[in-house]
C-alpha cells in the first residue's frame, strides 16, 4: 500500500508515499493498532508527533491511547511561546519548535513520524522533548530506510518500524 515515487524531490531518490496507505481504511486502521498494541502497556503520558505526517499517525494513536497530543513543528506555526532546536541537514540547517507549556520534567512520550531516513529531523525533536525535561520512550516510525543510517542518528533511542526498504 506504500506507493514509491522515483525520482523525488530529486533525481536518484525513491520516495515511500505513504499516503496511499493512509487513504486505505483497512491499511490505515492496520497502522494505527499496530501502534496501539505496541504502546498501550508502556508508561507514557504523551504522543509527540513531527510535522507533518507525523500529525496523522500521533493524532489518531494518542486518540486510542487516551493520551494527549503534541505538535512538533517547523518554525513560526505554534502560536505561543515555544522552544526550538536549530539542526543541520545535508545542506544547511533547519528549526523545529514545541510549546513552552507543552511538556514538564518528567513527562514521558513516544515520538512518531511516518518515515526514518537520515534521522536528523527525529534527532532534533528529541533533544527538543528533552530540552523540556521530558524522555522519549520510543521513536516509532511506518517506514525506514536503513540505508540511510537514521537509527545511528538515534543512538540512545529505541526505535520501532514496521518496513524497512532498503536499496532502491
Amino acid at each position: 500500500m506504500i506507493r514509491t515515487i522515483p525520482n523525488f524531490p530529486k533525481q536518484g531518490i525513491m520516495f515511500r508515499d505513504v499516503t496511499t496507505l493512509l487513504k486505505n481504511p483497512i491499511g490505515f486502521n492496520y497502522v494505527i493498532d499496530q501502534f496501539v498494541k505496541r504502546y498501550e502497556d508502556m508508561d507514557i503520558d504523551y504522543v509527540v508527533g513531527i510535522e507533518s505526517r507525523g500529525f496523522i499517525l500521533a493524532g489518531a494513536i494518542a486518540y486510542r491511547l487516551n493520551k494527549g497530543f503534541i505538535p512538533v513543528r517547523k518554525p513560526g506555526k505554534l502560536p505561543y511561546d515555544v522552544d526550538s532546536i536549530e539542526y543541520e541537514l545535508e545542506y544547511g540547517t533547519d528549526k523545529l519548535e514545541i510549546h513552552l507549556d507543552a511538556l514538564k520534567e518528567g513527562d514521558k512520550v513516544i515520538l512518531i513520524d511516518d518515515l526514518l531516513a537520515t534521522g536528523g529531523t527525529s534527532r532534533a525533536a528529541a533533544q527538543l522533548i528533552e530540552k523540556r525535561g521530558a524522555k522519549v520512550i520510543e521513536f516509532g516510525c511506518i517506514v525506514e530506510l536503513p540505508d540511510l543510517k537514521g537509527r545511528e542518528k538515534l543512538n540512545g533511542y529505541p526505535v520501532y518500524n514496521m518496513i524497512e526498504f532498503e536499496g532502491d
